[in-house]
């Protein structure tokens, strides 16, 4: 439901500049910027990017990453995918 007054309404804190959370979600940008350079944002439309080894658990672009449903990727939650 919105809210009646707007001052009620948090407001969103992002991370500060150079912290792990930060470089985290920084990451996942750059991931996105690439993979839509390369294949065109029609492609990843309505879906995640998922990274093969999660950024949480040390993961980085460079290990790889596919276009997956948003909602089995967050369902995920850092757990490995089944082969």
């Amino acid at each position: 439901m919105p809210y009646k007054n707007k001052a009620d309404r948090k407001k969103q804190i992002n991370p500060e500049c150079g912290s792990p959370a930060h470089e985290a979600r920084m990451e996942r940008q750059r991931a996105r910027r690439a993979f839509d350079k390369k294949n065109g944002y029609e492609k990843r439309k309505g879906k995640d990017l998922s990274h093969r080894k999660a950024l949480a658990k040390g993961g980085s672009n460079k290990d790889g990453v596919y276009v997956e449903c948003s909602s089995k990727n967050r369902a995920r939650n850092g757990k490995t995918k089944k082969k």
